[in-house]
C-alpha cells in the first residue's frame, strides 16, 4: 500500500528546479551590467517589449482584396491555445501592432493612450487580456527577461523597489552618458534598439539611494555593490507585478489614489512624517504596472480627476503621487470603450486634451461569414456540447444573420445585402470583381460598428440547446426561433424600425437555408457515382460530336445520329447557360479536356465545378420521381421507396454531418417543399 510519503517522493523525483532557478536569478549590479552586454534586450522599454513579444510568435502574409496584410500568430495560434482566438480582425490588429511598432521606435505614439474603440462584444477586452497574458509568458522566457532591484535592510532582509524600476536607473544622471556609450559600443550582439536609461528612481528608491550614499562617502559604485541586489522580474497580473487593471466604480467612490498610491497611516508613527516615502504605499495601478501594461476598462467612464492623471502618464510618462514630486513610469496604457462613450468624449470640450493624446483603434464586428462561424465553433464543438448533436448549418445560419445585421445596404441596385455578404466571404458573383468588393467596402464607411453582438448569438444557441430536452439534436429552425423571440426584449435594439429590419433579415436567412438544404438533398439523391459517370460520358460524347460537326454512333442500334441537343440543353440549363451561349460553353469544355490531355491527365467531371453541379442537378431531376420524396409528407411510403430514402439518408449522415434524427428532419422538410411544388434551383 502506497503511503503519502511515497507519493510525494514520486512527485519530487519528477521535479525539475532548473526553470525555478532561472526565474529567481539574483546577482550584483556588476553581474547585471554583464547581462546587459550579452543580452541588451533586458533594458527594453515597455512598448519595445510588448512589440517584440507579439513578433516572437511569428507572422503570416495574407491577401485580402489585393492588399497584403500581416496576420500575427500571437492573435491566432497563441490566442487559440488560451481559448481566446480572434477572427476576422486582421486589419484592426495590424493597425494596433503598427502603433506598438511606432511607439517601440520612439516615433511619438509611446506618448499616447491606446484606445480600442468598438461596439459591445467586438473582442476589445479579449485583445487586452491576450496582451497581458502574452507579456506574462514572455517575461518568463530568455528572450523576454527583465530585471529589477532590491535594497538591503538593516536586519539583513531585502526590500524590493515598489515600482519594479530598471536597475540602470541607479546610475547617477551625470554618469549615465559615459556608461551608455560603453555599453552600446561593447554589446556582444547586434540589437534593434540602443540601450538607454529613461526616467529616474521611484521616491522610495531615491530616498534609499541618497541615505546609503552618505554611508559610502559618495562612492555610488561601492554602495551599489554592497547595498543593492538585482533580481529577475517576472510579470504577473495576479501578483500585481508589471501588469495592472483598472475598472471604474461608482463616481462617488472613485479616488485617484487607486491609480497613484496612498499614505500608509500605520507607518507615519514609525517614520514621523506623511511625506516620508517609506510611509507611502506605491501600489496604485499606474505604480504597479510600471515596466509593463495597464488596462483601463471602459476608460471614458473615468472621473475627470482620473483623466488628468492619464494625461501626464501618457504624454510625460510621469505620475503625481500624493505628497511627492512627479514620478517616472514606463508602461503601455491601453483603454477600451464603446461607441456611445466615445461620442460623449468627442462632444465634451473639457476632454479635448485627452482626445489629443489618444490613438484610436477601431475594433468592429466581424463582417466575413467564415470568421463569424469560427467564433461559435470554438464554443459549440462536439467536445463541448455533449449529448446533443448540432445539425449542419445551425451555427452557420445564426452567424449569417449576425453578419447581415452589421452590413450597410449596398448602393448597387442589382446587389442584395445577402449577395454582398457572399462577396465579402470570398464567393464570386457574375459581374462583380475583386475591385467591386474593394469599392463596396470603401462605400460602407464604418461598417461593422453596429449590429447584433456575438454574445446575443451565443446566448440564443445556448437557449436552443437546453430548451428541447427530448430532442437529441438542435437544428437551424430552433435557433432561428430563439433569435426572433429574443428580439423584442433585446436592450440594444433602439426602435421599431430596427426591430422590423432584423426580422426581415431573419426571413432572408430562412430562405437561404431552404436553398442550402434543397441543394444538399439534391446532391445526396444524385450521388450515384456510376450514374453520374454515365451521364457525363453521354454528355461529353454529344458535345464532342457537336463541336466537331460529326455524327454520334448509337451504341444500341449502331446507327449514326445527330448529337442529342435535348440532352445537352437539359444539362446546360441547370446552370443557366442561355441558348446564345451554349456554343461557347461547349467549346470551353472541349478546350478544357484538350488541355488536360496535353498534360497527360485524364478528364474527370469533378475537376470542373460548374459541370459537376449541372450533372448532379440533371440526375436529381431524373431520379427524384423514382424516389417519390414528396410521399414522405403523407407518411405513406412503400418498401422500395423507403429503401431508396434510407440510402439518401445514409449519404446525408456520411457526407454532410447529419445524425439519424436530423437527417430525417431535413428530408421531411425538403419533402414538404417539393410537395408544395417549390423546385427552385
Amino acid at each position: 500500500m502506497a503511503t503519502a510519503t511515497a507519493i510525494l517522493d514520486g512527485l519530487r523525483a519528477q521535479l525539475d528546479t532548473t526553470e525555478y532557478r532561472k526565474l529567481h536569478r539574483e546577482g550584483s549590479f556588476t553581474d547585471y551590467l554583464n547581462i546587459v552586454l550579452e543580452t541588451p534586450g533586458v533594458t527594453r522599454t515597455a512598448f519595445q517589449r510588448l512589440y517584440d513579444m507579439i513578433l516572437s510568435h511569428g507572422t503570416d502574409d495574407v491577401y485580402e482584396n489585393k492588399d497584403r496584410i500581416n496576420r500575427f500568430k500571437f492573435f491566432t495560434d497563441f490566442a487559440t491555445r488560451h481559448g481566446d482566438g480572434i477572427y476576422g480582425l486582421d486589419r484592426s490588429l495590424m493597425q494596433l501592432v503598427n502603433t506598438f511598432k511606432s511607439a517601440a521606435l520612439g516615433y511619438g505614439t509611446e506618448r499616447r493612450v491606446i484606445l480600442l474603440h468598438g461596439p459591445v462584444g467586438s473582442a476589445k477586452s479579449t485583445i487586452a487580456r491576450l496582451l497581458k497574458r502574452g507579456l506574462e509568458e514572455y517575461s518568463r522566457t530568455d528572450a523576454g527577461m527583465l530585471f529589477s532591484f532590491s535594497w538591503k535592510g538593516p536586519d539583513g532582509t531585502w526590500v524590493k523597489d515598489p515600482m519594479h524600476g530598471e536597475p540602470l536607473q541607479l546610475v547617477p544622471e551625470e554618469q549615465r552618458a559615459a556608461l551608455l556609450a560603453s555599453l552600446n559600443e561593447k554589446c556582444t550582439k547586434p540589437y534593434a534598439y540602443d540601450v538607454k536609461i529613461k526616467g529616474d528612481l521611484s521616491p522610495f528608491s531615491r530616498y534609499e539611494f541618497k541615505t546609503r550614499l552618505a554611508k559610502y562617502d559618495g562612492d555610488w559604485v561601492k554602495m551599489l555593490e554592497h547595498e543593492v541586489k538585482i533580481y529577475r522580474l517576472v510579470l504577473s497580473e495576479k501578483d500585481r507585478i508589471g501588469i495592472g487593471t483598472f475598472q471604474p466604480k461608482d463616481e462617488k467612490n472613485q479616488d485617484s489614489t487607486e491609480l497613484t498610491g496612498d499614505i500608509n497611516y500605520r507607518k507615519i508613527a514609525e517614520y514621523g512624517s506623511d511625506s516620508d516615502p517609506r510611509a507611502f504605499n506605491f501600489d496604485g495601478e499606474l505604480n504597479i504596472a510600471n515596466r509593463g501594461i495597464v488596462e483601463f476598462i471602459e476608460v471614458l467612464k473615468l472621473d475627470v480627476a482620473f483623466l488628468y492623471d492619464l494625461l501626464g502618464a501618457s504624454q510625460e510618462h510621469k505620475i503625481k503621487p500624493k505628497k511627492f514630486a512627479q514620478t517616472d513610469i514606463d508602461e503601455v496604457i491601453l483603454g477600451h470603450t464603446n461607441e456611445p462613450e466615445y461620442r460623449r468624449l468627442q462632444n465634451n470640450e473639457f476632454m479635448e486634451a485627452l482626445r489629443d493624446r489618444t490613438v484610436k483603434i477601431d475594433v468592429p464586428y466581424v463582417t466575413r461569414l467564415r470568421d463569424e462561424v469560427k467564433i461559435y465553433e470554438k464554443d459549440y464543438s462536439p467536445a463541448k456540447v455533449r449529448g446533443k448533436h448540432i445539425a449542419p448549418h445551425t451555427v452557420e445560419i445564426a452567424a449569417m444573420w449576425a453578419v447581415l445585421t452589421r452590413l450597410t445596404p449596398p448602393k448597387h441596385a442589382s446587389l442584395s445585402v445577402l449577395q454582398k455578404m457572399k462577396l465579402y466571404n470570398g464567393k464570386t458573383l457574375p459581374g462583380f470583381t475583386e475591385d467591386n468588393v474593394i469599392e463596396l467596402k470603401r462605400d460602407a464607411g464604418h461598417e461593422g460598428m453596429t449590429g447584433i453582438s456575438p454574445r446575443y448569438i451565443q446566448d440564443k444557441i445556448s437557449n436552443a440547446l437546453v430548451a428541447h430536452p427530448d430532442e437529441d439534436n438542435i437544428n437551424p429552425f430552433m435557433v432561428m426561433h430563439e433569435l426572433e423571440s429574443g428580439l423584442r426584449h433585446h436592450s440594444l435594439i433602439k426602435d421599431e424600425d430596427q426591430y422590423r429590419h432584423y426580422k426581415e433579415l431573419l426571413a432572408v436567412v430562412r430562405e437561404e437555408y431552404e436553398d442550402i438544404v434543397k441543394n444538399e438533398v439534391q446532391r445526396a439523391i444524385a450521388a450515384d457515382e456510376d450514374a453520374l459517370m454515365r451521364l457525363c460520358g453521354n454528355y461529353i460524347d454529344n458535345v464532342r460530336s457537336y463541336t466537331l460537326r460529326e455524327k454520334v454512333r448509337n451504341k444500341f442500334t449502331g446507327a449514326n445520329e445527330d448529337p442529342d441537343e435535348r440532352l445537352m440543353r437539359s444539362v446546360e440549363e441547370k446552370i443557366d447557360i442561355p441558348e446564345g451561349r451554349k456554343d461557347d460553353f461547349r467549346r470551353e469544355i472541349m478546350n478544357y479536356i484538350g488541355a488536360l490531355a496535353i498534360d497527360g491527365k485524364r478528364f474527370d467531371y469533378k475537376t470542373n465545378e460548374r459541370l459537376q453541379k449541372a450533372l448532379e442537378l440533371k440526375l436529381f431531376e431524373d431520379q427524384k420521381d423514382t424516389i417519390k420524396l414528396s410521399s414522405l409528407v403523407s407518411n405513406v411510403v412503400d418498401k422500395a421507396t423507403q429503401e431508396k430514402i434510407d440510402v439518401v439518408k445514409s449519404r446525408l449522415i456520411r457526407n454532410y454531418g447529419y445524425n439519424e434524427s436530423s437527417a430525417t428532419d431535413v428530408l421531411n422538410f425538403v419533402a414538404s417543399i417539393f410537395a408544395r411544388g417549390q423546385t427552385k434551383k
